[in-house]
């Protein structure tokens, strides 16, 4: 009896703990959703998803109900990574209240974030590169069509993201 309610104890720190992350870009079908995708496989790969909610919207509505774009999928797919059942949606006011980080792609997804969240209060709202010391923004597949590019400029955002969580102690780590 006593073992049940450690692991209960145990379970409700990790729900109370959890990071809640939202990626957002223009439509959420070519860069937000590589991020919460490859993101959510790097920290399941280290044995901390549990520690983790993680999605993505647009701050548009012109993609809404989409699929990931298929040059995303690609990507995803090289890697292993399933993005199955994911269709785009958009960001709506009650996500500044619900999400611990709000991580757009560019300036201009931050201006719109801005417009829906209102005053960024909480100190939640982020550029996605800034976690690696960049001000570049995400490159956008859709205008370059390279996702390659992308992909990389997700992969070093991904980890200098997860760097800073761990670092800031917001993450616990199995030493």
């Amino acid at each position: 009896f006593h073992d049940s309610i450690g692991d209960f104890r145990e379970a409700e720190r990790r729900i109370i703990t959890m990071i809640k992350v939202l990626f957002i870009c223009h439509g959420n079908i070519c860069r937000s959703p590589m991020c919460e995708f490859i993101f959510r496989d790097k920290v399941q790969k280290l044995g901390l998803g549990e520690q983790f909610h993680i999605e993505s919207a647009a701050t548009s509505t012109e993609e809404i109900g989409n699929m990931p774009h298929h040059g995303t999928q690609q990507i995803l797919s090289r890697l292993g990574i399933s993005c199955y059942g994911k269709r785009a949606r958009q960001i709506r006011k009650k996500d500044y209240d619900e999400y611990d980080y709000l991580i757009g792609m560019d300036d201009m997804n931050i201006r719109n974030m801005k417009r829906v969240f209102g005053e960024d209060k909480d100190k939640k709202i982020y550029k996605f590169l800034s976690f690696a010391g960049e001000e570049r923004s995400i490159a956008d597949p859709w205008y370059t069509g390279d996702f390659e590019r992308t992909y990389r400029d997700v992969n070093e955002a991904c980890d200098a993201f997860l760097s800073y969580l761990i670092q800031k102690g917001e993450v616990v780590t199995r030493s």
